[in-house]
């Protein structure tokens, strides 16, 4: 992966990128997104730019996404914005961090658009990604921290990176009961999970909100929040809010094939999604969590 230039002003970062001469003629705030806030700037230049920007504080938000916007850039399977810079600004009022990449402007999604977007996931999670899980560094997964120090093991990253620090952080919602059946679960995964044939790269949010239409007509990931796992994690989550068109999984299921007993495993990664929701958003995520819990431990 390239380095990613880091800024201590945008303006130092679009005099350095455009040249001395750069102004932003123009600012559009742009919608979605519920984490940070999102800009459309012009310059002088002839240029458009996309601006993530959020507190100073969190300037380890951009650091991480393009992290793992470059890692996903790296495997040259599929299409990312590409990344410009991030940064920090001590502003006028009050200090930020940014993120700048390219702006897309999509012409509308070519015929076979779910089909094509299939082959390049399957080719993404086919890239080689070493023999480690985890990541180069600890992300995020919404806005909350997902830790990623590399194990050898798939079943027991996902355990212990993945499930107990969601489930301690969401411990006061659980019974007593509730935390027996969870210790039971956790101490029998390997009953339920499998290892992969190989550990790929995933993109690790992967919902309809984060996929988008490029200029060329193809799918687009972005705001990853990468880490090197099971593949299985990444299809789950494609399946959790509405899914895809069935096309598309028939299609990266040939291109791809799956270990059998994925549909038995699904509901254990979305697990995960789960209690980060419970977590983010509160109590009306815990018949979910408990109803997967109860799937697997009796």
């Amino acid at each position: 992966m390239n380095t990613i230039p880091n800024y201590n002003s945008l303006a130092g970062a679009l005099v350095d990128i455009f040249g001395n001469s750069v102004a932003i003629t123009e600012t559009d705030r742009l919608s979605g997104g519920d984490i940070n806030k999102a800009y459309g700037l012009t310059l002088n230049t002839g240029d458009k730019i996309f601006m993530k920007a959020n507190a100073k504080s969190n300037a380890a938000f951009f650091t991480a996404e393009a992290a793992g916007l470059s890692a996903i850039a790296s495997t040259k399977a599929i299409s990312t914005p590409k990344i410009i810079c991030t940064g920090t600004d001590d502003g006028e009022d009050v200090g930020y961090s940014f993120l700048l990449l390219e702006f897309i402007k999509s012409s509308g999604k070519i015929s076979a658009y779910w089909e094509t977007f299939a082959q390049e996931l399957a080719a993404m999670h086919k890239a080689d990604a070493g023999k480690e899980f985890g990541f180069s560094q600890d992300n995020f997964i919404g806005a909350r921290p997902q830790q990623n120090t590399p194990a050898i093991s798939w079943i027991s990253f996902f355990r212990d990176q993945r499930l107990v620090p969601q489930f301690k952080a969401a411990d006061s919602y659980f019974t007593p009961a509730d935390r027996e059946k969870i210790t039971k679960l956790l101490d029998n995964l390997d009953r339920f999970l499998i290892e992969p044939e190989q550990p790929s790269l995933l993109h690790g949010d992967l919902w309809s909100g984060n996929v988008m239409c490029g200029s060329d007509g193809k799918a687009m990931l972005i705001d990853p929040a990468c880490y090197v796992g099971h593949r299985e994690a990444d299809l789950a989550m494609t399946e959790l809010f509405g899914g895809f068109p069935q096309s598309f999984y028939d299609v990266y299921k040939e291109a791809f094939p799956l270990q059998p007993g994925y549909e038995e495993r699904r509901d254990l990664y979305n697990l995960y999604q789960l209690l980060n929701h419970l977590n983010l958003f509160g109590p009306t995520y815990l018949d979910p969590v408990l109803s997967i819990v109860g799937e697997y431990v009796e």
